[in-house]
């Protein structure tokens, strides 16, 4: 009987793909709290509510793409 050979992982893969991810999380939260930062400036306000709502919506924007990412690399 035929067997077919499963291609052997490379853990290394999986190193460089969970760094991609933590890179592009680390990336989008930098860039929503920037954007916050700025909008406070052009717009000041008393509480920074500019920034509290860009950053907390990056970092679930960012949660939202990790799950979905380490789900579909799970799935294969």
């Amino acid at each position: 009987m035929d067997q077919q050979k499963l291609p052997k992982k490379n853990p290394l893969n999986a190193y460089a793909k969970f760094s991609g991810i933590a890179i592009q999380m680390i990336v989008i939260i930098g860039l929503g709290s920037w954007g916050g930062v700025k909008l406070d400036e052009k717009y000041p306000n008393e509480y920074h509510i500019f920034t509290l709502i860009c950053s907390l919506a990056s970092v679930a924007i960012a949660t939202y793409m990790v799950i979905r990412q380490v789900s579909n690399t799970s799935n294969k």
